[in-house]
């Protein structure tokens, strides 16, 4: 799809209700926490934003995608968007969202249109309640990442998603002695599962709609 109709095209399904819990539910781990869903268990939850970018490249709709570095932590080595912690001086999460990227992948963040958002995700795990921020740039962009947060970039088609042979189920090892069963989409061979995937299953109801 040409990127212009393409934004059009999700600008106009933006305007719709979200799918919301539905959604994110199908790509939601299988042993899932309920409290997830519980908004009163979200009260004293931190707030964060990540980043979907899309832009255009060889005809195709892309978006980055980030492989964290190992630390001690529960989301070391873990593929997710770009995005982090609300900080006291960012106006919003839209604002959290692009100054995270910028800092993550190195994004000019005054060339980042913003055109909406989906439903926000709770991460039981981390306490954190995660706004997931759509904008675009118009042309490809210069990627730099920060490697002391950011072990690669991995670039992502928006139709590796829609491929049913990239949506899989995998026990994934959450401690030495816990794994659980959870979906997942396999992106180059990387495991693409929890709270990002839910996010980027709704996107993928938003953009079949």
């Amino acid at each position: 799809m040409d990127f212009e109709n393409f934004l059009y095209d999700l600008k106009g399904k933006l305007k719709r209700p979200l799918p919301g819990q539905e959604a994110q539910m199908v790509m939601a781990p299988i042993e899932i926490d309920q409290s997830r869903f519980n908004l009163a268990a979200q009260n004293d939850a931190k707030r964060g934003a990540v980043l979907i970018l899309f832009y255009p490249d060889s005809g195709d709709i892309h978006f980055p995608l980030i492989r964290r570095s190992t630390y001690e932590g529960v989301h070391s080595g873990q593929v997710a968007l770009p995005g982090g912690k609300k900080e006291k001086e960012d106006a919003d999460l839209f604002t959290t969202a692009i100054r995270e990227a910028s800092e993550e992948i190195g994004i000019d963040r005054n060339k980042v249109t913003i055109i909406g958002s989906l439903t926000e995700v709770y991460i039981p795990v981390s306490n954190f309640k995660v706004l997931p921020v759509l904008g675009y740039y118009t042309a490809k962009p210069i990627f730099i990442p920060d490697y002391e947060e950011v072990e690669e970039i991995i670039i992502a088609n928006i139709q590796m998603f829609n491929n049913s042979a990239k949506h899989k189920i995998t026990e994934i090892q959450i401690a030495e002695n816990f794994s659980i069963r959870a979906p997942y989409f396999d992106v180059d061979h990387r495991k693409i599962w929890g709270a990002t995937a839910m996010m980027l299953g709704e996107l993928m109801v938003v953009l079949n709609s």
